[in-house]
């Protein structure tokens, strides 16, 4: 599995520590010093079968600044994945990638289903 976070998010924190709990076997990549490529994201969002949109940190600073609410609908994938892979902090996270499965966020319930 590979752990894509941003330490000093308190959602990060407390995904990877049900990780740990879990005695489950992680890589971890902060999202900020080693950012997705495009390609990465584009191979994700498609195998998680989530829109686009789901992909963003629509919470963040970063979103809200560059004014994306608007625009963010108009984006191919293409563009989105191009745009996400510029800035680290634009990404929703955390990130759990498996062979089957993307998540995109900590839901306790969805990494249940993964760690078993």
């Amino acid at each position: 599995m590979l752990f894509i976070e941003y330490p000093k998010c308190s959602t990060c924190q407390k995904a990877k520590k049900f990780l740990i709990n879990h005695g489950a076997d992680f890589d971890d990549r902060h999202i900020v010093e080693n950012t997705p490529i495009a390609a990465e994201l584009k191979q994700w969002i498609e195998r998680s079968g989530l829109p686009t949109k789901r992909f963003f940190n629509t919470s963040g600073n970063v979103y809200k600044e560059m004014n994306l609410k608007e625009k963010v609908d108009l984006l191919t994938i293409d563009e989105a994945c191009e745009l996400l892979s510029q800035n680290g902090m634009l990404i929703k996270r955390p990130l759990l990638i498996t062979e089957d499965t993307v998540l995109v966020g900590f839901k306790e319930s969805e990494y249940e289903m993964i760690i078993k």
